[in-house]
């Protein structure tokens, strides 16, 4: 087996990191500022994908909540029901939901943002609370 598969870096055999086309569809409807039907996606995608292979994409990231559809003729038309900083953090949500030690995490994610971020953060908590002791 090729040393780069089993690190889990790249494909050796030319196919895209799990997520990247349900990120590039995502990406697809939030520019269309509007529904589309899978065939107005793929016709927005690279790499040739197969109508089926859209179709069953879409489907999924509408049972993951991500998508609002709606009939159009005999076809689906879907829209995001996010813009991306608000699935960002539906993704983040979603991360810390199937987490035991949420502690951990959110520890692990404070200490690694940088000065800015974590400023950003102390302003959006609000004011700080008085200790207990």
């Amino acid at each position: 087996m090729d040393r780069r598969a089993l690190l889990g870096i790249g494909d050796p055999g030319g196919r895209r990191p799990n997520g990247a086309l349900e990120a590039e569809i995502l990406s697809a409807l939030q520019a269309a500022h509007g529904d589309l039907t899978a065939g107005e996606v793929r016709a927005r995608l690279t790499g040739g994908f197969a109508y089926t292979t859209v179709v069953t994409t879409l489907s999924r990231l509408h049972g993951k909540g991500l998508l609002r559809r709606s009939r159009r003729g005999r076809a689906y038309a879907y829209a995001p029901l996010d813009d991306e900083p608000g699935l960002a953090a539906r993704r983040l949500h979603q991360l810390l939901a199937d987490e035991p030690d949420r502690e951990a995490v959110l520890s692990r994610f404070v200490t690694t943002m940088s000065p800015d971020d974590e400023q950003l953060l102390r302003r959006l908590l609000g004011p700080e609370l008085p200790d207990d002791d």
